[in-house]
């Protein structure tokens, strides 16, 4: 089962479960719409794999298997990633 990360790995923005902008690579690495097409370009900065569109979990299900609270936010965030690539 995803995780469904709520945030932008990047930029901290929110990612809730119903967010369309949310993007993951197979690992669940999960970044915004906004900083894929500033920076990544469709490719995860942690591992290389190619970003594509999260899907959304339903409140029918979010109440047996909520979504994930831990924030994992880059250090550095976009703007390092993009200048050391």
């Amino acid at each position: 089962m995803l995780e469904m990360r709520p945030c932008c790995e990047c930029c901290g923005e929110d990612l809730p479960p119903d967010c369309e902008d949310a993007l993951i690579c197979s690992f669940e690495c999960t970044f915004c719409d906004s900083c894929n097409q500033e920076v990544l370009k469709d490719i995860c900065p942690n591992c290389g794999d190619g970003l594509v569109r999260r899907p959304m979990r339903s409140e029918k299900w979010l109440g047996e298997n909520p979504a994930s609270t831990k924030r994992i936010l880059k250090t550095l965030g976009c703007v390092a990633l993009k200048e050391s690539a």
